[in-house]
């Protein structure tokens, strides 16, 4: 929420707006006085750190009374205030709106007491309204997530790693209640059995049990949307017995497990720590460009344009008609209570349509028994056992999150009935035949380890192009995965060319981007990019607050990234930069003496510290070094500096919940998709794919998984500086000066000028279908 005021009022001040503080929500602007201030450009200065809210949120209940509305709106007129952006959840978003329609009524009846003048009802003759959503139960119809949802994941699953450690020397069954839901996670070391259940007790908010569920690798999970068949709890003892590495989320665990399998148990209750904590680097991004865009929307209003909410779809922020998606929150509420839970998961939208899935699909389906083997090319593919081979291989830099997308990848594949063969140490492992099955309870722990398990290498297939053909008819590879970055694209590619001479290689691939640099043509995010962005923002933070206590210095902050200025940019966002340098923007020696200027003039204010990032080959002259001598040296007198590369423990790290939950879809859509792909290129008894689009790119396009044929990708691909020629986070670039109080710079809103409709989205409810 701080990130979202942070960003209201100083693009409000930008614009030359008047911006105000409400204190206390709706109360304060019933109570008025002191509760309605000034804000300035300094007051909102070291806020993105803080977690909850530094004006204030209350419930009240006077504002749902006409006489509370009247009091609030003599404030606001007296004042006036004309436009109101309101951070909260539907109940808080509903009021304003109402609010906003009863205007003209409230001031005709002010005029009437006597309260204020027709002058002043005439200055303030109509009031506009925006709304951003905050809530950590992700809940709102329309928005793919709500500020504080990230951070609250967060929290949960730092205290589902904790826990579950415990399990290694405990053998109890340890149950922890996080909200609305519930986990549970069986581990088991030789003859230790144990049992971690996170228990979120049933609320009709179900996203975080759900992404809870996938980011620790729950093997049950119970929502509202979708409640347990009959039996189920025969169905879930026996599956706790049978398996030692079982997650599960339900109602009534803590007796379930403890009177029926005798397991000792355990309970403790997260409560209000979900909502606490330093706010993650999406929040506080999403934050940021929802405040922007809630500012463009007021400024642009007219008396005819309906109270809007800024919402995210993709990577993009868009406008949604408020009341619109207020109805569709609502809607999913009456279908839970109607028994139409099929249009409840529908009309939560394709967010968590994918997640409900991709859970099902992981969970709530048993791996089939091993039968024996036969000809692989005999019965391609029978409805227990398809005999088909599909090989993964981690190339490139390691990064958090491969081991997720593996191991989901893995247990997709069992479950269609497939062999997994686990290919070690990039393309030089399939060149040597370092390949081997890989089973279901290899990958159980997986999701929340970081780095690769399978072990990476950078080398591409190169000159092993024949060793690795060889190999794939050796090992009767039919298909193969390949995880990485640009590394991969490019072995991916180089196996495609190489088809032509070798017909081993006339197999169905797939590539899932994963690397820090999120660099990968095809794809808006790579696997790795949230926990490598996490840790440079937790780290500039701590750095920044280590100047607390000696005023007036400037920290130089070397990235990771190679020529791709994403992580030196969106973290230059979340931790409030002056300045981030990267590639795809040339700067020069007159741009780092405006840079100096600002800085300088920034620590005659009350800010007396500065950030400047620079990703690793933003310019091969203007090295880190080079920016640390020429601050130092001009700053003289003024500020000193510190430099910080932070190298690769950008590249380590537990896997974030978005980087556990993102590997882990791709992972089991890329098998779902080979599978398919097989089965079109099954042709008198073999495999035989040539086609551009057998061999492609998995990559989420604004909110979309999309398959796009690796070649096609070509056009688009800056190959000596490996990165895309097109990159969606450039147009945040100008958030940043602007946040960061540079004058004269242009935001690009020809995406999101028009309001869209949700409706058309999600369909509308008749008669009890959607």
């Amino acid at each position: 929420m701080n990130a979202a005021v942070r960003a209201t009022v100083r693009v409000g001040i930008y614009t030359g707006a008047k911006v105000y503080f409400v204190h206390e929500g709706y109360q304060g602007l019933v109570d008025g006085g002191d509760n309605i201030k000034p804000a300035t450009w300094e007051s909102v200065s070291m806020m993105l750190q803080l977690g909850g809210t530094v004006i204030g949120s209350a419930r009240c209940m006077d504002f749902k009374e006409k006489w509370g509305r009247l009091k609030a709106a003599c404030n606001l007129v007296k004042l006036g205030i004309t436009n109101l952006c309101v951070i909260g959840g539907d109940g808080s978003l509903t009021g304003a709106n109402q609010f906003r329609t009863e205007w003209s009524e409230l001031l005709a009846d002010l005029i009437k007491q006597g309260k204020i003048t027709a002058e002043e009802a005439k200055r303030s003759s109509h009031l506009n309204i925006v709304g951003m959503v905050g809530s950590i139960d992700n809940d709102f119809c329309g928005t793919d997530m709500t500020i504080g949802t990230d951070s609250a994941l967060h929290r949960i699953i730092e205290v589902v790693d904790a826990i579950t450690t415990t399990s290694f020397v405990m053998p109890d069954c340890v149950c922890m209640r996080v909200r609305v839901c519930v986990c549970v996670h069986l581990c088991a070391h030789v003859s230790v059995r144990a049992c971690v259940c996170i228990n979120i007790a049933v609320c009709p908010h179900s996203y975080l049990a759900l992404v809870t569920a996938l980011a620790c690798g729950a093997d049950w999970v119970f929502i509202p949307e979708m409640p347990p068949e009959d039996n189920w709890e025969e169905h879930l003892c026996k599956r706790l017995i049978a398996r030692t590495d079982a997650v599960i989320s339900l109602c009534h665990s803590v007796q379930l497990v403890s009177k029926k399998l005798g397991f000792d148990t355990r309970s403790t209750i997260l409560g209000h720590v979900q909502r606490g904590g330093t706010p993650s680097a999406f929040d506080r991004i999403l934050g940021s460009r929802m405040g922007v865009e809630a500012v463009m929307a007021l400024l642009e209003a007219t008396p005819e344009t309906p109270a809007c909410v800024v919402s995210l779809s993709g990577n993009m922020a868009i406008r949604l008609p408020l009341m619109e998606c207020v109805q569709v929150t609502k809607d999913v509420t009456v279908a839970m209570a109607e028994g139409r839970f099929e249009d409840a998961v529908n009309l939560r939208g394709k967010s968590f349509q994918n997640n409900w899935n991709t859970y099902k699909m992981l969970a709530h389906v048993n791996p089939p028994e091993v039968a024996p083997k036969i000809h692989p090319l005999s019965v391609l593919f029978s409805p227990s056992q398809s005999n088909i081979n599909i090989a993964i291989v981690n190339v490139g830099a390691p990064c958090a999150g491969m081991n997720a997308a593996v191991r989901s990848a893995v247990r997709a594949g069992l479950i269609q009935g497939h062999q997994m063969l686990a290919i070690h140490d990039g393309f030089d492992g399939l060149a040597n035949g370092q390949i081997e099955p890989i089973t279901w309870a290899q990958v159980g722990g997986w999701t929340g380890k970081g780095g690769s398990n399978l072990g990476t290498k950078r080398n591409l297939p190169g000159k092993n192009i024949e060793q690795i053909s060889l190999n794939i008819a050796k090992f009767n590879i039919h298909s193969l995965i390949i995880i990485g970055g640009f590394e991969a694209y490019l072995g991916g590619l180089e196996l495609v060319t190489a088809r032509e001479k070798y017909e081993e290689l006339c197999i169905p691939m797939v590539v899932i981007p994963a690397t820090v640099s999120n660099n990968v043509p095809g794809s808006d995010f790579s696997i790795g990019a949230d926990t490598a962005l996490n840790t440079i923002t937790m780290t500039c933070d701590r750095i920044k607050q280590s100047a607390a206590g000696t005023k007036r210095r400037v920290f130089i902050i070397e990235t990771m990234g190679g020529y791709c200025g994403y992580l030196a940019t969106m973290a230059g966002l979340s931790s409030g930069a002056d300045a981030a340098y990267i590639y795809e923007e040339p700067f020069h020696i007159h741009d780092l003496e405006l840079n100096v200027v600002h800085l300088i003039e920034k620590m005659k204010t009350s800010v007396k510290r500065g950030l400047i990032l620079r990703n690793s080959n933003a310019n091969d002259n203007y090295t880190t070094q080079f920016l640390y001598n020429l601050y130092s040296e001009e700053g003289k007198g003024t500020f000193d500096c510190r430099m910080n590369i932070l190298g690769h423990m950008q590249q380590g790290g537990t896997p974030t919940p978005f980087d556990r939950n993102f590997g882990t879809k791709m992972g089991a859509k890329s098998v779902l998709w080979l599978t398919d792909k097989l089965k079109e290129c099954y042709r008198h008894g073999r495999i035989f794919a040539n086609t551009p689009d057998s061999a492609c790119v998995l990559g989420m396009k604004r909110r979309s998984l999309i398959f796009q044929p690796l070649t096609s990708l070509k056009e688009d691909t800056d190959f000596e500086h490996r990165i895309p020629k097109t990159e969606w986070w450039l147009k945040l670039r100008p958030i940043l000066k602007i946040l960061a109080r540079y004058e004269a710079v242009e935001i690009d809103t020809s995406e999101v000028a028009a309001m869209e409709h949700i409706i058309k989205k999600t369909g509308e409810i008749k008669g009890g279908k959607i």
